[in-house]
Formats: C-alpha cells, sequence, structure tokens
C-alpha cells in the first residue's frame, strides 16, 4: 500500500492516482478451478456437520462442498440458494471466521480450517455468471400481496421466497438503490464489480417483485395505509439512527458518521476525490469502525487510529478483522473513552479521550487523560432503530430494548405485520442473520395467507 502525500487538514488525492485501484483490489480474490477441487477436497463431509449448525441460514455445507468436489458447482450454488438467497455476498462478507470456519473440525485439529466462504463464492459466483435461475413463480398465482419495507438483505430475502410461493411483493425502498447495507454499507473491497447490484438483479429476476426507490416509511408511505391495502407486511428497513459521541464540541467540522463515510466512499466513482484526514481516529470497536479505519488508510491518511472504550476480547469485530486492520497500519488503542472534541475556528484539531476501566461490572473513567491531535474523527459507535417511522400510522407496534419485538415466526404485536434484520430486537447485525430471518417470516406469512388468506 502506498503511503499518502503530506497534506494538512482532510484533502482529496493523497495517493497517486493509480494506487486507488490497487489498494481497493478484491480482499480475497476469486478460487480458480483447480485451487476449488483442492480447497473442497480438505473436507471431511462430516456426519453431524458443526459448520452447517453454526450457519445462521443452516446452508449444507458438507453437501455443497461434494458438489464442487466432483465438478458440479452450479449444483452447489442451488444447494446454497435454497438456505440463502444471498449467498454470494454472504460469501464475501459474512464473519466465517467466527461462524462455520470457527466450527470447522480442521480449525480444531490444525488451526487451518476449510476455506468455505470462498468455496461459497466459488460457486454462487459461476451459477450467476451462467444466469441460473432455479427458482421459478407458479404460473397461476396466489392473488395476495405483500408490502416489505426495505430493500436491504432480510427485505429481500422475504420478498424472494414470497415471489418462489406466487405472491406479488412490492417493496418500498427509501434510498435511490435497492441492497441496503450491502450496497452501502460494507467496504468497498469486500463487494468489488457491483455486485451488490448484479446480486440484486439476479433475486429480482424470478419475477413478482416491483422495487419503488425513494420510499420512506413514515414520509412517503403509511404503515396503515400499507397494512390495509395489503395482505401482509414485512418491515425490514434496519437502523437509521446514529448514538452520539456525548463528547464535549462533537459538533466540530470534522467530526463525521463512520456510516456516512463508507456509504459515500461506496458510491463514489472517483476515490481520488474523496477527502480524507492525514490523521484520522476511529471511536468504536465493531466492523463499522474496522471498515471506516481500513479504508480511511487506502485512502491515504497516514495515521489512523481506533479507540475503543473496552478491551480486545470486548470488540465486537473479530481477532481476523483487527488484525486485518493491523496489518493495513491501523492503530487500535483499548480502553480509551471520547471526553472533548479541541477545535480551531470550528475544525477539529484534536481529542481528549479518557483512560477506563472496569469497577466490578461497570466500566468507569480513571480520570488520566489523553489528548491525541486529529484532522478527522468517526463515529461508530452503534446505531439506533429509528421508531419515528412506525408511529405516524396510529398503530403502535411494541419495541424492545429499542427495536421491534418479534414473536418466533418475526410476527410483530400488530396484526398483518412481520418483522426481520436489524431492526428487530435480538438481531446480531449481521447480513446472513438478517437473509434467515426474512427467509422465515416469508414462510409464516405464507403459511398464514394460506390458511385462510389473511395474515
Amino acid at each position: 500500500m502506498a503511503t499518502g502525500h503530506f497534506k494538512e487538514g482532510i484533502a482529496g488525492g493523497r495517493l497517486p492516482a493509480e494506487t486507488y485501484a490497487e489498494n481497493f483490489a478484491d480482499l480475497h480474490p476469486p478460487l480458480d478451478h483447480h485451487e476449488a477441487l483442492v480447497e473442497a477436497d480438505r473436507c471431511y463431509f462430516c456426519y453431524d456437520a458443526p459448520c452447517m449448525q453454526a450457519c445462521p441460514t443452516s446452508i449444507d455445507i458438507p453437501l455443497f462442498i461434494r458438489q464442487i468436489a466432483t465438478g458440479n458447482a452450479v449444483g452447489a450454488a442451488k444447494t446454497i440458494f435454497d438456505q440463502n438467497i444471498l449467498g454470494g455476498m454472504c460469501a464475501r462478507v459474512c464473519p466465517t471466521e467466527t461462524l462455520c470456519e470457527e466450527a470447522c473440525v480442521r480449525e480444531a485439529a490444525e488451526g487451518k480450517p476449510v476455506q468455505i466462504g470462498r468455496l461459497q463464492r466459488y460457486a454462487t459466483d459461476e451459477a450467476m455468471e451462467e444466469r441460473r435461475q432455479f427458482y421459478h413463480r407458479p404460473e397461476h398465482g396466489s392473488g395476495r400481496r405483500v408490502a416489505v419495507v426495505g430493500a436491504g438483505p432480510a427485505g429481500l430475502a422475504c420478498a424472494h421466497r414470497l415471489a418462489m410461493h406466487g405472491h406479488e411483493v412490492t417493496i418500498y425502498e427509501a434510498r435511490p438503490k435497492a441492497g441496503g447495507l450491502n450496497e452501502y454499507g460494507i467496504a468497498a473491497y469486500k463487494s468489488t464489480d457491483d455486485f451488490a447490484q448484479a446480486e440484486v438483479d439476479y433475486v429480482t429476476a424470478i419475477g413478482g417483485i416491483d422495487i419503488r426507490n425513494g420510499m420512506a416509511l413514515g414520509r412517503d408511505v403509511e404503515l396503515a395505509d400499507l397494512a390495509a391495502s395489503h395482505d401482509a407486511v414485512f418491515l425490514g428497513m434496519g437502523l437509521g439512527g446514529i448514538n452520539a459521541l456525548r463528547a464535549e464540541g462533537e459538533d466540530a467540522a470534522g467530526v463525521e458518521n463512520a456510516v456516512d463515510f463508507i456509504s459515500i466512499l461506496r458510491q463514489t466513482s472517483d476515490l481520488a476525490a474523496l477527502p480524507v484526514g492525514r490523521r484520522v481516529i476511529v471511536i468504536g470497536g465493531g466492523m463499522t469502525a474496522i471498515d471506516a479505519a481500513i479504508q480511511s488508510k487506502l485512502l491515504g491518511a497516514e495515521e489512523v487510529t481506533i479507540c475503543y472504550r473496552r478491551g480486545k476480547a470486548d470488540m465486537n469485530a473479530s481477532l481476523y478483522e483487527q488484525d486485518l486492520a493491523a496489518a493495513n497500519g491501523v492503530i487500535i488503542r483499548h480502553w480509551l473513552q471520547p471526553r472533548r472534541v479541541i477545535a480551531h475556528n470550528g475544525r477539529v484539531t484534536a481529542l481528549e479521550l479518557e483512560y477506563t476501566t472496569m469497577d466490578g461490572d461497570r466500566l468507569v473513567g480513571t480520570g488520566e487523560l489523553l489528548t491525541l491531535p486529529v484532522d478527522q474523527i468517526f463515529k461508530a459507535i452503534g446505531q439506533t432503530f429509528a421508531a419515528d417511522s412506525l408511529n405516524g400510522s396510529g398503530k403502535t407496534i411494541e419495541l424492545e430494548n429499542g427495536r421491534i419485538r418479534v414473536d418466533g415466526e418475526g410476527r410483530t404485536t400488530m396484526a398483518k405485520v412481520w418483522a426481520g434484520g436489524d431492526c428487530i430486537h435480538g438481531g446480531d447485525d449481521l447480513t446472513v442473520t438478517s437473509v434467515a430471518q426474512g427467509r422465515d417470516a416469508a414462510e409464516s406469512i405464507h403459511r398464514a395467507l394460506s390458511a385462510n388468506g389473511r395474515a
């Protein structure tokens, strides 16, 4: 990775123009045919399949790997898509190191698991490149109409499964593009070549799915109206609120939301024009913090530091992602919380932090302070559910810990309304979990509509 040009403050063009493409190339290049066969041959095809049990969508991993090993990559893709229609993106962004690959018996025995994620990508890429469609809407539809709010992983998975059952689906998406966090919220080097949109096209090719962009719940459509005009509604709008630093002076210029930074980066056509600070601090310990920090470095920031209020083991980002950040020159400092943003002429110049410690089961400040010079601060301390969009309907959907309460089938407390993904209580902010919840809610909706014609 090339080093940046010396420019104070926040600026673009910190690197030679040709370096940006190299820095943002595919993090894990796809396996070729020979590599896929060699890797598939490492699988023991375990009878009890701990890897399958660790997958939130319960993909039959031993089966699809055996299909690859026998030269049937397209058949392997169908095995994957049967459970996870967004299996191509999940192969790229899933933290396999803490899910299926961590459960792999070769990981336990050798410390080197079968590369399940890369094998999954190999199979799904081949099927998508061949435009192989495994699912078709019934010749005679059900006559039922379902509204889906949000075209992210949960909404797309729900819509596809409903379309398979013959229902007509309309997706209402607030943003200009479908895809949700797959399009706007993940590191650019994890999903290259506009794959998020290619996957949306693949999912909707089944037919019977109409996506209406620029339609936000509570602004352009009301929940009560959707429930009245459709046989069922699925809410999969994700999270819209940003947590505050709760630090003095955080409104200074140069203090930005990490999710907005990642979104802008994902949509830009000229990385060289994207401004970044020479010295960057990211506050947080999850995947968003890691993605913002690494991409700041790849854009040419000279010093990038992640500050997290707890210890290394408490970070939501996996050890693999933490190591990836370190390998890209990101410094991770623990037991620090922001106290005060120091600004000059309204623009951030330094950040005052306080060291923290545990007092029993409480995190407390020690009173010892540290000041770091900085040009740009990214807040990556979590998002909240924007519940205001629900209240305009005059109906009440119960919340739990700030997110939508659902039962075991994804039903909310409002009749005819289901929910899934990051907006529900119990969600773990993973693409693969959102897919599972959208898929399962669709099956519940289908059962309800098939039983008596009403949800």
